[in-house]
């Protein structure tokens, strides 16, 4: 069995990490603690503080101008993209909610960045189905619901320019997906992490950042 050379994450070393990395924005600091404030019982949907640096970075590493997101709650990480984006760069928001997503779009017109973000409230994947069929994508970030998570892919995959990134969240599950006898959530995610290791046409790699982040480039 192999051996986990992960250091245990104690509130002392996260907020070490949190100390550590790039800072965030007053806007996207006050969307953080707004959500947690005013959603507490879903607030675990936010992607995790220090994914928002993350995202940002990549979006730099690769000079992304064309985003996908699917699942955006109240648009942090959407935030964070776009403000890494150039001023013509679009990002995609995919979002069944307008009750969540309206806390994303003020916080996005206080950051100047509602320009840069298309958010389409309808199911994603009829969204993603009227994209051009083209490689024409530079980063797709995948956090909503686990069972879709294989069907998304499908759709993105031939949409990504080569070299382009496919970012995928709550690849752990809580840890619960190693479990063969998983249910539900978890069950999907088995199947679509064994889904993403056998896709040739991207290379992948899955990381134990927060709930597990699996990030796969076109190739």
């Amino acid at each position: 069995m192999a051996e986990s050379k992960s250091a245990p994450i104690t509130s002392e070393l996260y907020d070490y990490v949190l100390a550590h990395n790039p800072p965030l924005s007053d806007e996207q600091r006050s969307l953080v603690e707004l959500t947690h404030r005013k959603f507490p019982e879903s607030a675990g949907m936010q992607s995790a503080e220090e994914q928002g640096p993350l995202l940002a970075f990549l979006v730099r590493l690769i000079g992304a101008r064309r985003v996908v997101e699917v699942g955006t709650f109240t648009g942090y990480s959407a935030l964070s993209m776009a403000q890494a984006l150039p001023e013509d760069g679009t990002l995609i928001a995919c979002d069944i909610s307008e009750e969540w997503t309206a806390y994303g779009r003020e916080a996005w017109a206080r950051a100047g960045v509602a320009d840069r973000i298309d958010l389409r409230i309808a199911p994603a994947l009829e969204t993603l189905q009227a994209m051009p069929a083209e490689p024409h994508l530079d980063l797709a970030y995948l956090d909503a619901d686990k069972g879709g998570y294989i069907g998304y892919w499908e759709e993105l995959v031939p949409r990504m320019r080569p070299g382009g990134l496919i970012v995928a969240d709550n690849v752990l599950f809580h840890g619960e997906v190693t479990d063969p006898a998983a249910t539900g959530s978890a069950r999907a995610i088995r199947a679509f992490n064994d889904h993403v290791a056998a896709d040739r046409r991207m290379e992948a790699v899955l990381l134990t950042v927060a709930d597990g982040l699996t990030l796969a480039r076109k190739r």
